[in-house]
């Protein structure tokens, strides 16, 4: 299954490591370190045309991992993958 990051930026599924806020997840210098780590080696891919909102890490087997910079927010990512909808048919 493919997931639409927004201006014409697909990926698999099976690609995605994480999804994450930009808001709360940068606070952590760690994460602040590793956004710029993959910044520096040209790992990330800025796809968005107005504020992002959330970055999505990506690996593939035997490549190096990306980060995709998007404008569009993680919730709405997350629905975008069926996630939410999958964990609420388990509960019931």
């Amino acid at each position: 299954m493919l997931l639409h990051l927004g201006k014409n930026t697909i990926i698999n599924f099976s690609d995605i490591v994480g999804i994450f806020d930009l808001d709360t997840t940068t606070v952590s210098p760690v994460t602040r370190h590793c956004l710029a780590k993959a910044e520096t080696e040209k790992r990330v891919i800025n796809i968005s045309t107005e504020l992002p909102k959330s970055f999505i890490v990506c690996s593939r087997k035997g490549e190096k991992t990306l980060v995709y910079i998007s404008q569009i927010s993680p919730a709405t990512l997350l629905k975008r993958t069926g996630f939410i909808r999958s964990l609420s048919r388990s509960i019931k």
